[in-house]
């Protein structure tokens, strides 16, 4: 009984510092472009800011640019989006199309 009590708190703290890693990676991410076409590189810069892309969508941290500025830049460099939010709040259809009217 004895030697259960410091395994599981050592169980317990290794679970309790697993979800606190993964929170703090989902929070660092405060755009998320997802294109229609999966992009090929792993990741790409606009304006200074570093996109990384992993299945299917393409995250990077909060820019001094505008939003919808950040969206256009995006869409030069991997394509048309399928969806695109900013701090977890997905651009309307309009905006997003305005965005996807910058693709090459």
């Amino acid at each position: 009984m004895t030697r259960t009590l410091p395994i599981a708190a050592a169980l317990a703290t290794s679970a309790m510092l697993l979800f606190a890693s993964a929170a703090s990676a989902a929070s660092s991410s405060y755009y998320s472009a997802t294109p229609v076409t999966a992009p090929t590189k792993a990741s790409v810069i606009t304006a200074g800011t570093l996109w990384k892309c992993a299945d299917g969508v393409c995250t990077a941290k909060q820019s001094t640019q505008r939003d919808v500025i950040m969206c256009q830049m995006v869409v030069q460099r991997v394509g048309a989006l399928s969806a695109f939010t900013v701090a977890g709040t997905p651009l309307d259809a309009e905006m997003l199309a305005k965005c996807n009217a910058r693709a090459s």
